[in-house]
């Protein structure tokens, strides 16, 4: 596998995506039946419609990720034997109780999108979730996902509403306080979201004075005030209402993991743009678990070595992200349990 910055489109590839040449990739956010996931996107789109959580409108739909494939290699994961399940108290509540709980988002682009039409969850996260709902119960399919926002990713592990959280989580000592992280599965840097004809802000030092949105209980404020200290930041709690200002002129910019920018540009070639390189610190992903787990972050990290070692991790990633952006190799893995 390259490193990051060997992975590189053409001028081409990168002006059908918005992505000016100076915009850096730095890559480092299905229990049940299918009518129930069906029922619960309709219920988001109902309240979507009561104004409870505003949408950005005229959404293009992203290049998918193959369905067959991602399938596919699902089906190819590794079952974790029964004398490491019975190591970790942690993973034989799970296997007990037949199913993974995980708390997750159904709306990102490249990390875990639910599609409607069959119920499946598909992305980056997705994947990863459930090759480790099959690791420890032996089926892909045996995981439930309740909706997390920035804000409650602590609190649903913290209450045991669930078991584990995949939700481009980035690790900081503040967390790591409250809940442990298996990993790091993926790293990532900040980078800046601006309206398709802005010709005035093409990198960080042009931030200052202007109008900014960062997303609440991410680590962008915090990046921000070291990176930008003079732009005035407004605070949002989901993705969908940062770029919602961003789409109707109350902020100038966007700020926030350059993850989910990749996947607002390729929803919206026409109406955003990605201007200068990534920034701020290499921010680690993670997987949220409980504090003191028994046995959780050492049987998680071990799922995480060996989908590395056979490949899986590879594959995944150019099915759910590299085959859609035109990078034809995978970045290297992070170090497992290196959060610096």
């Amino acid at each position: 596998m390259k490193s990051l910055d060997n992975i590189v489109l053409d001028r081409r590839q990168m002006v059908a995506m918005g992505l000016g040449t100076t915009a850096a990739f730095g890559l480092v956010a299905c229990g049940g039946s299918n009518e129930a996931a069906k029922e619960d996107a309709a219920a988001q789109s109902a309240a979507s419609d009561e104004g409870e959580s505003p949408v950005v409108e005229d959404e293009q739909e992203a290049p998918a990720v193959d369905p067959q494939k991602f399938d596919d290699l699902l089906a190819t994961g590794p079952v974790a034997a029964d004398d490491a399940i019975a190591a970790s108290a942690w993973a034989t509540k799970i296997k007990d109780a037949g199913k993974l709980r995980v708390g997750g988002v159904e709306t990102s682009t490249f990390f875990s999108l639910l599609n409607v039409e069959d119920g499946h969850y598909r992305g980056f996260d997705a994947g990863l979730f459930q090759l480790l709902a099959r690791y420890i119960t032996g089926s892909e399919a045996n995981f439930a996902l309740t909706k997390v926002t920035s804000d409650t990713r602590e609190s649903v592990l913290q209450n045991d509403t669930v078991d584990s959280v995949f939700a481009t989580y980035s690790v900081t000592p503040e967390r790591q306080e409250k809940i442990d992280f298996a990993g790091p599965y993926y790293t990532s840097q900040q980078s800046i979201l601006v309206k398709k004809d802005n010709a005035d802000i093409t990198g960080v030092d042009d931030l200052a004075g202007k109008n900014v949105a960062v997303q609440s209980g991410s680590t962008g404020p915090t990046i921000m005030e070291k990176e930008a200290p003079d732009a005035v930041l407004q605070e949002f709690t989901t993705d969908e209402e940062a770029r919602l200002a961003l789409e109707q002129g109350r902020v100038d910019a966007y700020v926030i993991d350059n993850t989910m920018q990749m996947g607002a540009v390729a929803r919206n070639p026409s109406k955003y743009k990605i201007v200068g390189d990534v920034f701020g610190p290499i921010d680690p992903y993670g997987i949220g678990l409980p504090k003191d787990a028994e046995g959780a972050v050492e049987f998680v990290d071990e799922f995480l070595a060996a989908i590395e070692k056979d490949g899986l991790w590879e594959k995944l990633w150019q099915i759910a992200i590299g085959d859609r952006i035109g990078a034809t190799a995978a970045p290297d893995a992070p170090a497992i349990g290196v959060f610096e």
